[in-house]
């Protein structure tokens, strides 16, 4: 069977050493988002301007997870399924280690974190496992794509409908405010679009396949719209107020002992778990990196006019991943170069067949 999504060898050749994180780990998405952060700093969206973006973001959102039920492949994730070993791993780590730990952040506040910065901290811990990049750094680090790409794909899978469940049960008594309201706009403007996205698949896929780096765009550019739409709110509420330059170095500080906790984590216990190199590779990075194009989205319905406090969490843990783990990568691909330099390791070895916990990944080559 040939690698989940259509996956050629020469496509995995291409994504193994992308330019951007072969040379500056530092996501020029990120940049855009403090752009539009900042926009709505100085140019609010107020009356009937901000009438008009909050009901363009809600539109948005829709469309951006229509787009995203359209695109993953449940076919291919259940077939990764066989795999399940792994993938019940990088669930662990998503929705059961990660959600303990933020609870447990709560022992910062109100020393290092102020409650808000702890609700949005919280909920960063709550949103599924990124794709695209675990994806990008499993193939750079010489590990197993294959199983990368169905742990992504499954865990953003169970987050549509995960994630707001959790954050209902660990945020409900805290300043999100959930209440019935708030969950029939979960449902409306999540959970509905993304279910239409998957029955409408096998006639729009192979269309947005086609075009998928215009769609691309779109996605990038909708993001901002929500973001903007966000930020204005909080601003207008007077939200920003309660943010210190403390505070963030603070914040970042928190994130960068879980981000190295996670990644120790997953490591170790892939090891320990006895899996192989390939796979602990993929179970490091699919276990320990958090979706923002998820989670952006899901924080605007989740959390309405206090979404700006909440999403900036996961804007700095984003970009902390994404240098971290581009740094990591590389150290792996060095070490393949070293340690199969004889045998050709270098170049995502097909496991042997006596090997349990590697078969999906010889079924995938």
């Amino acid at each position: 069977m040939g690698f989940p999504m259509s996956l050629s060898r020469g496509r995995l050749a291409d994504m193994r050493r992308p330019a951007l994180l072969s040379r500056i780990p530092v996501d020029p998405y990120i940049a855009a988002l403090l752009g539009t952060v900042l926009l709505a700093v100085v140019l609010p969206a107020r009356g009937p301007v901000a009438t008009v973006a909050d009901g363009a973001a809600k539109v948005v959102v829709a469309l951006l997870f229509f787009l995203y039920g359209a695109r993953l492949s449940t076919r291919e994730t259940v077939e990764g399924l066989r795999h399940w070993r792994l993938h019940t791993t990088v669930l662990i780590c998503t929705f059961v280690v990660f959600p303990l730990l933020g609870l447990a952040a709560r022992g910062l506040v109100p020393y290092v974190l102020t409650p808000s910065l702890h609700d949005g901290l919280l909920f960063l811990c709550l949103v599924p496992s990124t794709v695209q990049s675990s994806i990008a750094f499993t193939s750079i680090a010489r590990g197993n794509v294959a199983a990368a790409i169905c742990a992504g794909s499954f865990s953003s899978l169970v987050g549509i409908v995960l994630t707001p469940l959790l954050a209902a049960a660990l945020l409900g008594n805290s300043g999100a405010g959930f209440s019935l309201d708030s969950l029939l706009s979960i449902v409306l403007q999540l959970l509905v679009p993304f279910l239409a996205g998957q029955s409408l698949r096998p006639w729009v896929g192979g269309f947005l396949t086609r075009h998928r780096t215009v769609l691309g765009r779109v996605d990038r550019t909708s993001v901002l719209l929500v973001v903007y739409a966000a930020f204005s709110a909080g601003m207008v509420r007077g939200v920003w107020s309660q943010v210190t330059p403390w505070r963030l170095l603070a914040l970042l500080g928190v994130e960068a002992v879980l981000l190295a906790f996670m990644l120790t984590l997953t490591g170790f216990g892939a090891r320990r778990l006895g899996f192989g190199r390939e796979d602990r590779i993929a179970v490091v990075f699919a276990g320990s990196k958090k979706s923002l194009a998820a989670g952006l989205p899901m924080a605007t319905v989740l959390f309405g006019a206090d979404a700006s406090l909440a999403v900036l969490p996961l804007m700095l843990f984003h970009q902390l991943q994404l240098m971290v783990c581009a740094v990591l990568a590389k150290r792996f691909a060095r070490q393949a170069e070293t340690d199969g330099a004889g045998n050709g390791a270098g170049s995502l070895p097909v496991p042997p067949p006596a090997a349990p916990a590697n078969a999906p990944a010889q079924r995938a080559g």
